[in-house]
């Protein structure tokens, strides 16, 4: 059976004069367990399309593939919500491994990370992409022109991959973290480099988001929204560029400002 991204549901509607009944579109929420090699790994609420690109996106993002050859087998059962798959060199730790948090000496490298797992997987990103304010601007307003789930709903958060001239590729998602795998894991069936891309985001530029741009290999992270300080910590470290409240004619470059010019 064919999900839908949306759903339609009978409301009562205040109007500012009167109560009366209308119908209303709602982003729909579906829950994805994913499988390696016959274990439960982990369950992801979701937007229910583009589950291969998600749950590649997702393996790669938590260092068990690095690449989409890595899977020798990837089945996905909709009706079910169940993603399994058959990593052969899937590497020797624990699913309880991935979430343990991780601590340094405050004067140590990687003293940002949270957990042993972004320590492992995140890389400092060193693509040499530039652009201007203006092509910033215009990515941001085209990423938000381009949401129709969003201007449906309220209901989604938007992440594009572009080039400097416009934006490749766009997905959406009830997740903010599930739209970047989402893309991410396309670069890896599609075999792209992102390292000469753009990410153009919806949301908050949090830590968790940062990593995913870290993960994926994008050198400049855009957002209409605001970043947070350990984000920005994260951002110097790993080299990348985070521009933020992209709003209007104003935005403010947070750091390595070498890759955005006038």
């Amino acid at each position: 059976m064919e999900r839908r991204v949306t759903v339609r549901r009978p409301i009562l509607r205040y109007d500012g004069e009167a109560l009366g009944m209308a119908e209303d579109e709602i982003a729909s929420e579906y829950a994805l367990t994913v499988w390696v090699n016959d274990e439960e790994f982990a369950t992801m609420v979701c937007t229910p399309e583009h589950l291969e690109e998600l749950t590649v996106g997702f393996l790669a993002s938590e260092g068990i593939i690095r690449k989409a050859s890595d899977l020798s087998d990837l089945t996905i059962d909709e009706s079910r919500g169940m993603a399994y798959a058959t990593v052969p060199s899937a590497p020797a730790f624990t699913r309880d491994l991935t979430h343990k948090r991780y601590l340094t000496s405050c004067c140590g490298k990687s003293r940002s990370f949270t957990f042993y797992n972004d320590a492992r997987t995140a890389r400092k990103v060193t693509g040499s992409v530039t652009l201007t304010v203006g092509q910033a601007f215009a990515l941001q307003s085209a990423l938000q022109e381009g949401s129709s789930e969003f201007r449906a709903t309220g209901g989604f958060h938007n992440a594009a991959l572009c080039r400097p001239e416009g934006i490749l590729l766009t997905r959406a998602d009830i997740g903010r973290h599930n739209a970047l795998d989402k893309l991410y894991g396309r670069c890896l069936l599609d075999g792209t480099d992102p390292s000469s891309l753009v990410i153009a985001f919806s949301g908050r530029m949090s830590s968790e988001v940062l990593l995913k741009a870290a993960k994926l290999g994008s050198p400049v992270l855009l957002s209409k929204s605001a970043p947070t300080g350990l984000a920005l910590d994260l951002a110097e470290e790993l080299g990348i560029t985070a521009v933020g409240f992209i709003r209007g004619r104003t935005l403010n470059v947070y750091s390595h400002p070498e890759r955005i010019r006038v």
